[in-house]
């Protein structure tokens, strides 16, 4: 008996790695001290200021990889991966230097391992980010066919004095809110309940809500804000950032919230997209619900003093970046207070 008898297919896996070599190869920089295929990924930290803080985040992408198993797209969901570290360590202030991969699947099947680490790679590209390492894991048996799981590590530097962690927001200060594109990756479970199992939508369906197929707006990327925050950061116009993630507003900004502040957040004071009205109207899932669930259309709340704001605005204006000014912090327990609407 051969391993390949039992599921597992090792030449498989090599020609796979042979295809995305030069995919992996194209994010390197004169920092990566060892080529592909090494045990461990080499990276110097030479240049980097003597008070430099490794900051570090690992993720997946949740089971909006079911939407992409069942349009055989997979390019969307890896850029969606780097995008999402990319924020999760950008809240903090802090810039990317590399990034790991974790594939697991049943068999391998190497365009679509190719087609993942190329959205990999060309995400990690886009910011500035070296894909030194990974791992694909063959399990047979233990995942469903055609089907994987996709996970990643970033780690990113920040001055140690230039941390964003909470401690500079003061009741007074704004909440701005920065538009997503859709569900991100958090949800879908949900989501996919409601709009395919209970209302029995079609991926390939058009939809005339959402001006588009089904799978068009569940697969709708992950928006990085991390390289337009950064500018902002450096001149020190925020005292903090939320990426709206699971969880939704109301678990994700009490992270960053000092013991004696609360975040006030006035409802439908940002156009709320046609996706989550569906899926609140035809779930009838309540409003808490959603809004601990969901982003609802915000993808990063930034937490500005209001003596800052001008310059915030005019930042986003000369980048045609549209922005919302969604709340403030007052003084209160560190919890999200949702006011009604206007």
């Amino acid at each position: 008996m051969r391993y390949r008898d039992a599921g597992v297919d090792i030449n498989a896996a090599s020609r796979a790695k042979s295809q995305i070599k030069e995919l992996v190869s194209k994010t390197f920089n004169p920092r990566v001290l060892r080529g592909f295929g090494a045990f461990g990924g080499f990276f110097s930290l030479k240049g980097l200021p003597r008070d430099a803080v490794l900051v570090s985040s690992m993720d997946g992408v949740g089971t909006k990889l079911k939407i992409a198993f069942a349009a055989n797209r997979h390019e969307g969901v890896a850029r969606d991966l780097v995008f999402h570290s990319v924020n999760d360590i950008a809240v903090h202030g802090a810039r990317p230097l590399f990034f790991l991969d974790y594939l697991a699947t049943g068999k391998i099947r190497g365009k679509v391992v190719t087609d993942i680490v190329r959205g990999l790679s060309d995400a990690c590209r886009q910011v500035g980010c070296a894909l030194i390492g990974g791992e694909t894991a063959q399990m047979p048996g233990f995942y469903a066919e055609n089907e994987y799981d996709l996970a990643g590590c970033i780690v990113g530097w920040v001055r140690q004095r230039e941390i964003l962690d909470g401690s500079r927001v003061r009741p007074g200060d704004l909440i701005l809110g920065l538009p997503s594109l859709g569900l991100h990756t958090n949800g879908y479970s949900l989501a996919r309940k409601v709009l395919i199992e209970q209302a029995g939508i079609g991926l390939s369906q058009y939809v005339p809500e959402l001006g588009r197929r089904l799978d068009e707006e569940l697969l709708a990327p992950h928006r990085c804000y991390g390289p337009m925050l950064d500018p902002l950061h450096q001149k020190g116009w925020l005292n903090g950032l939320v990426h709206i993630t699971g969880g939704g507003i109301t678990e994700n900004t009490p992270r960053i919230l000092p013991a004696n502040c609360q975040a006030e957040i006035q409802l439908e004071s940002w156009p709320v997209p046609p996706v989550f009205n569906m899926i609140a109207g035809l779930g009838k899932v309540r409003q808490a619900e959603m809004l601990r669930t969901f982003n609802m259309g915000l993808g990063m709340l930034l937490i500005v003093p209001r003596k800052n704001l001008e310059n915030v605005a005019r930042a986003f204006k000369r980048k045609k970046e549209k922005f919302w000014r969604v709340g403030r912090i007052v003084r209160g327990k560190a919890e999200v207070k949702y006011l009604a609407g206007r």
